[in-house]
């Protein structure tokens, strides 16, 4: 069997032959990484485990402290700022759990869009087709995952981050409940939606990584049964403008699940979005905060910031608190209402993203498409954060172009979706 050191050091090979090209990682820790790994066979060679993880070869999204460098969040605008104290926690429970960190990953500068691209570091192409957008603001987790340079990546999902990559690229990606997994050391995009979760290429994998990180005991996902599960599709706006090849790949998806017991009702919840809507009809909640996290250098530092993320979060800062204050009410209210809605099913079912990757290039001259389409990609799995809901993509197999199958169920039933997902991915493989 192959040793751990032996398979980074293939991956450190690939690295260092595309050095000049490089845009999927924006560090790679050569040494830290080797010195991990010999560890990690050092165990297995005596016969003893720290668990599923030990050996495991992670990367990290350029938004984790590791301590003693600065932590960039894909821009240049931070790179003066102090070196992190000690790891994110999140980076110290994975090392704990003998994981193999072997680089940081490129990601959208602050996190701040659903399509991957980077003016700073460049932009990773979408493993599938470099010529395609990797899907963000993961960005270079996804496409790490898909390559094999990593076997987990860790990822934070604030509207999509996670699901959306792993969507485009054809990985697994889970977003928990928010706050689940401690977010210390993590630089914020908006603090009330955050989470953090991991991209593997398998359900299981995301569980191991999803458990360590949380403090939990990682172990292996029960079956559950696909006959009698109840799954709700919440047609409506969400299915809007979907591109044929996607929907015909879910309607495909929804099939195979039927004919495996599973039953499949429309289950609307067009109430409830169309009520966020109107409260956050001023802006984001996503994009107020925002505002807060870069209030000290938004303005000072704008001209090292991307045009396209200033702009959205600059206008943001205008909103005033009484607003801010009552839309987080509000928000509270709805989410409430959402929990009870989805009572009646196990999960709810929706395509990950309305369209499989568009191409890069006229994005990055077009700013009216840039904005239309980023919000195409981000529509279906924005709700889950709003609404404080717990998701997951699986790759859907045999598409001309990744297509990713989302289930969201309700907040803090991350285990048990979990263990549908494994059981829904088994049953999309057989």
């Amino acid at each position: 069997m192959t040793s751990v050191r032996d398979r980074l050091e293939g991956i450190l090979e690939r690295l260092k032959d595309r050095e000049a090209d490089e845009c999927v990682f924006l560090r790679v820790y050569d040494e830290a990484a080797r010195i991990a790994a010999d560890a990690a066979d050092a165990r297995k060679g005596a016969g003893l485990s720290l668990g599923p993880l030990d050996g495991a070869i992670v990367s990290i999204k350029d938004l984790f402290d590791v301590a003693g460098e600065t932590t960039t969040a894909g821009s240049v605008a931070l790179k003066d700022m102090p070196p992190a104290a000690k790891d994110a926690t999140v980076v110290a429970r994975l090392r704990q759990a003998g994981a193999v960190i072997v680089g940081k990953t490129n990601m959208v500068e602050f996190a701040f869009s659903g399509l991957g691209l980077n003016p700073h570091y460049g932009t990773p192409g979408n493993a599938a087709d470099p010529d395609r957008i990797p899907g963000g603001s993961s960005s270079g987790a996804g496409v790490s995952v898909a390559e094999g340079t990593s076997d987990i990546s860790i990822g934070s999902d604030t509207g999509g981050s996670v699901r959306i990559p792993a969507a485009l690229n054809g990985v697994v990606g889970f977003k928990p409940t928010a706050r689940r997994v401690p977010l210390a050391g993590a630089f914020p995009l908006a603090p009330s939606l955050d989470s953090i979760g991991p991209l593997a290429r398998s359900v299981q994998d995301c569980a191991d990584a999803d458990a360590v990180m949380a403090g939990e005991e990682p172990e292996a996902l029960r079956s559950f049964p696909l006959s009698g599960l109840r799954i709700g599709v919440p047609r409506g706006r969400l299915f809007d403008e979907q591109e044929e090849m996607v929907g015909d790949a879910f309607e495909a998806t929804l099939e195979r699940l039927a004919r495996a017991g599973a039953r499949i009702v429309d289950h609307s919840i067009e109430d409830l979005l169309a009520a966020m809507a109107e409260t956050t009809v001023h802006a984001s909640i996503a994009s107020i905060e925002a505002a807060e996290v870069h209030a000290d250098w938004l303005d000072a530092k704008a001209d090292l910031i991307d045009p396209r993320v200033r702009w959205w979060i600059a206008r943001s800062g205008k909103v005033a608190a009484p607003v801010y204050i009552r839309m987080l009410r509000r928000r509270r209210e709805l989410a409430a209402a959402m929990d009870a809605r989805l009572a009646p099913v196990d999960v709810l079912a929706l395509p990950t993203t309305t369209v499989s990757a568009p191409l890069t290039a006229p994005l990055l001259t077009d700013d009216k498409l840039y904005n239309r389409t980023d919000w195409l990609v981000l529509r279906n799995t924005m709700f889950g954060n709003q609404f404080d809901l717990t998701g997951i993509s699986l790759p859907i197999p045999d598409c001309p172009r990744p297509v990713g199958f989302m289930m969201v169920a309700r907040h803090g039933q991350d285990r048990r979706l979990l263990e549908i997902a494994a059981s829904v991915e088994r049953a999309l493989l057989g």
